[in-house]
């Protein structure tokens, strides 16, 4: 009996200890209910924090979920500062680069108008900077996003014949006997490059085209890049005309490449233009096989 007694009276002092309590003889033990902190709502933060904190929420998630919740929400996602704090994160030197460009050459909300979001939204979400801005490069999707004129047989897509390093599908455009023309219209601004920052004398505008032949038939090639302002008048353009592939001699891929630096102002559209045809005059698809088209957008750091 003692020892009994002992035993409660030891699991009475464990009851204390977790906050048990017993308040007469005999009555069930129950858990002591310690009053709860209210919850911080985030709307109750002062805007500069909340700024902070949405800063850090990813670009698509801020547009997406973050924008619609109210008002104060709205006008942080749809001014700059929000936008200003994510670009100062990123350390590389591009990165650093950009900011500072940013900081100098801030976008005009005129544009607002035109577009839904702001210019510097804009930036974040489709993230130019770097990527290839030619839609379809390889054929991969017939020729969705090109504007095609089609001579003698017309152009026609295949697999490579070799291997073109990079390329995000190993297929290409062929041309055959009469000279064929395509172009794609790449809208900078539309992709995510404000007015000012392409203003700024910062950036590069680096284009590049892989072409070659068969080699049982030779080809001729051309290519023009023509930088265009909004009413797409021709600012400054690029031609390559590179020697005919004669019958064989050689099949394979080349690169084309050229750098628009010191462009001036006023730039709003990249004009990517290919012709080919074949030496031989054949039916079918034996003229100049194309792949791999790019437009890229870059930061100059010097």
């Amino acid at each position: 009996m003692e020892e009994e007694q002992m035993m409660e009276a030891h699991h009475l002092l464990k009851n204390e200890e977790k906050g048990l309590w017993r308040p007469e003889m005999g009555a069930r033990l129950s858990r002591r209910r310690l009053p709860a902190d209210p919850p911080i709502a985030l709307d109750a933060l002062p805007p500069e924090l909340l700024v902070e904190v949405l800063s850090h929420v990813p670009p698509r998630a801020l547009v997406t979920r973050c924008r619609p919740v109210c008002r104060a929400w709205r006008d942080v996602v749809d001014g700059p500062t929000v936008w200003l704090l994510q670009l100062a994160r990123d350390r590389s030197a591009e990165g650093r680069a950009l900011y500072a460009v940013a900081q100098r050459c801030p976008p005009n909300s005129e544009d607002e108008e035109e577009f839904p979001l702001c210019a510097l939204a804009r930036y974040c979400l489709r993230a130019p900077l770097g990527r290839n801005l030619i839609f379809n490069s390889c054929g991969e999707q017939g020729f969705r996003g090109w504007e095609v004129e089609h001579g003698g047989n017309g152009w026609a897509v295949e697999k490579n014949l070799i291997l073109v390093p990079g390329a995000p599908s190993q297929t290409c455009f062929v041309t055959s006997f009469e000279w064929c023309f395509k172009r794609q219209l790449v809208d900078l601004v539309m992709e995510g490059v404000w007015q000012e920052l392409l203003d700024s004398s910062q950036i590069e505008i680096c284009v590049a085209d892989w072409w070659g032949a068969r080699e049982n038939c030779g080809c001729i090639y051309r290519l023009r890049v023509r930088l265009l302002d909004m009413y797409e008048n021709e600012v400054v353009k690029f031609s390559a005309s590179p020697n005919p592939v004669l019958q064989w001699t050689e099949r394979g891929c080349r690169q084309v490449s050229h750098v628009f630096t010191n462009f001036g102002k006023g730039i709003r559209y990249v004009s990517f233009e290919q012709y080919g045809r074949d030496t031989r005059s054949w039916v079918g698809h034996y003229g100049a096989l194309v792949t791999h088209s790019s437009v890229r957008v870059r930061i100059r750091l010097s």
